[in-house]
């Protein structure tokens, strides 16, 4: 897929990162979206030099030089990463019935566009499907012979979605009872670690400890037993990683700047299920499962050990 032009609608998510902006936003250029939304957060009071790259951010995304009609929700202070982003995507499905999403650390081929398209009028009535994402962390794994795959995760580096999901979104999980969580996620994952790190996640996120909008998006989506749509192949770039970084800081990490690919033809998988292997692959590593397990079964194989050597005797 070479230059192709979007049609679905496109939010472009902005900070203070005028490097890394530039190249999503010189991707975004070829596309050419016919309805772009830029949301911006205001700077940080206590950093120096905020202020001024947020403003170079901003000057970045004025150039827009192509037929569009351009919306823009720029904040004079600062959000924080689930107030600013949360209520961007609110104020983008409040005008758009479906679309894309970007954020400026986010670089997308040119695939993309395209694919998420395709997805979106594919699958606009089908209540199963519950998110779209272009980002692929199988690391190689392919899962099946289509373009693509279903999963229970929620990548959102790179993504679409529709304004039927987005209604549900609970910025604080409000409806949900932690007392509940462990045994309701226990239908989607059995493995007793990931079960662990979930309903902690899931507690830090309602108690307000961690600082996103993400996770309530993957929360609400496990409880509405939904599906995400996974291209086979990688899609997007997080080319964010670094010291400046909100959350990708280390990068040393596999996940960090995977080359993209692109998706010449779209083919669509024949059975509508979860590849829990694909997922498991991802957690294993998100979650450290094997070190885990290891640990876990240390104690039991000393155990073993000794009986072995006490029975010889």
């Amino acid at each position: 897929m070479k230059n192709y032009k979007v049609k679905s609608p496109l939010l472009f998510l902005i900070f203070n990162r005028p490097d890394t902006t530039i190249q999503v936003f010189n991707q975004i250029k070829i596309a050419q979206p016919a309805k772009l939304y830029i949301a911006a957060d205001g700077p940080r009071p206590d950093r120096q030099n905020e202020a001024a790259l947020c403003r170079e951010t901003i000057a970045i995304v004025q150039a827009v030089d192509w037929p569009c009609e351009v919306k823009t929700l720029y904040r004079t202070r600062n959000l924080g990463c689930k107030e600013a982003v949360s209520t961007a995507i609110d104020w983008f499905f409040q005008n758009e019935e479906e679309g894309i999403i970007l954020e400026d650390d986010c670089l997308p081929s040119n695939s993309f566009f395209n694919f998420c398209d395709t997805m979106l009028e594919k699958y606009r009535f089908d209540t199963r499907i519950r998110h779209i994402t272009g980002c692929n962390l199988q690391h190689g794994n392919t899962w099946g012979e289509a373009s693509y795959y279903f999963s229970n995760l929620t990548h959102v580096w790179g993504w679409a979605g529709w304004k039927r999901v987005w209604k549900d979104y609970d910025k604080h999980l409000t409806t949900y009872n932690k007392d509940d969580v462990a045994e309701k996620l226990s239908n989607v994952f059995q493995d007793r670690f990931i079960l662990e790190n979930w309903t902690r996640i899931f507690e830090e996120v309602k108690s307000g400890k961690i600082d996103t909008w993400d996770y309530q998006l993957t929360f609400i989506n496990f409880f509405n037993n939904g599906l995400s749509i996974i291209p086979n192949r990688n899609l997007i770039s997080n080319i964010g990683y670094g010291a400046d970084a909100t959350h990708t800081v280390d990068t040393n990490s596999k996940n960090a700047f995977i080359a993209v690919q692109e998706i010449s033809e779209i083919t669509a998988p024949l059975y509508i299920l979860p590849e829990k292997d694909a997922d498991y692959f991802t957690l294993s590593q998100d979650f450290d499962l094997e070190k885990r397990w290891r640990l876990h079964n240390l104690p039991r194989r000393r155990f073993k050990r000794w009986l072995r050597e006490k029975l010889s005797r």
